[in-house]
């Protein structure tokens, strides 16, 4: 019988919440979240999600890293917010000792870069599919269950992390492992970067995104600008990044109320991932020598409503 794998899951919000979840099915899992009182709720509740998946998970949770104690992990698992990969890493280094696979399935760009330069470790890096919200503390609303999700090496051989994907893929987030994921996560982080800002524009209403014509028209700008940054690259994208907005304007699929992850930052007064989605497409572009007017233009209004969002809350 092979050993049970032991994984660490870095934030336990939205999608760390939900992989915890359903990875605890099939490995011995422990999530790290700062919210105490969230870390409360799953030790003394379970981890409960609701949406596309109704279940309780018990589970190890920790409030800070000293809690873990001398737990050594196969693999451990980053989805905090990007601007917080760094610090969350340095927090978490006696968890690293048993050299464990360190992944990255979080929204935005430069995270894998950032776990390398800070440590030797082997390094995955995905994209997934699924989305879901917290809705407070130990519960989890599974909005969406994606398709496929993307998983390879950053440093590393891709034989050393399969035993991961067909982990995943056991649990039910089927999950496939290539040697160059980049053409998947450039993908989901064009859709990212186009969609998120412009759902915080529009105050989160999904709604403005598909019936107002000229949003649509802005949507399809920014997405060919930031299509021609990702060829510029070399990279091959392994789907149109837009065909879930194609599917849902041509009544393929339903509107749905989520907005994006950054309309709910914005909302709850947390810091957005901005700078990581569209503001690194930005910057590549100018590294590239690559005009996108349009997505520089709606960068700047995400930049001005994050302001706002932050000022109205401190007038409270």
């Amino acid at each position: 019988m092979t050993e049970r794998k032991h994984i660490l899951v870095v934030g336990a919000g939205a999608i760390g919440g939900l992989y915890a979840a359903y990875l605890a099915k099939v490995a011995d899992v422990a999530v790290l979240d700062t919210n105490r009182a969230h870390v409360e709720a799953i030790r003394q509740n379970g981890l409960k999600l609701a949406g596309c998946t109704e279940s309780v998970t018990k589970l190890a949770a920790f409030a800070s890293a000293a809690e873990i104690g001398k737990r050594r992990f196969d693999s451990v698992i980053i989805l905090v917010k990007s601007q917080a990969t760094g610090a969350a890493l340095v927090s978490i280094r006696p968890a690293l000792e048993g050299r464990p696979l360190l992944v990255t399935f979080q929204n935005g760009m430069g995270n894998e870069e950032l776990l390398m330069g800070l440590t030797d470790l082997d390094v995955a890096h995905g994209v997934s599919f699924e989305a879901a919200r917290h809705d407070g503390p130990g519960r989890v609303h599974h909005l969406v269950h994606g398709e496929d999700s993307w998983l390879g090496p950053a440093r590393g051989k891709v034989e050393s992390i399969a035993w991961l994907g067909k982990l995943m893929t056991r649990s039910g987030l089927p999950t496939k492992v290539v040697a160059d994921p980049r053409g998947a996560i450039w993908g989901k982080f064009i859709f990212n970067s186009v969609m998120n800002p412009i759902g915080a524009i529009v105050q989160g209403v999904n709604a403005a995104r598909y019936e107002v014509p000229e949003m649509r028209a802005l949507i399809d700008d920014m997405a060919a600008e930031c299509i021609r940054v990702a060829e510029a690259q070399g990279i091959k994208l392994e789907f149109d990044p837009m065909y879930l907005v194609k599917k849902i304007r041509a009544g393929e699929s339903p509107l749905t109320r989520h907005a994006g992850s950054m309309a709910q930052d914005i909302e709850a007064g947390r810091e957005t991932e901005l700078e990581a989605m569209t503001g690194y497409v930005v910057r590549k572009a100018k590294e590239l020598g690559v005009p996108v007017p349009v997505t520089e233009s709606v960068y700047r209004m995400a930049k001005g409503v994050e302001f706002a969002a932050r000022a109205k809350r401190a007038e409270k």
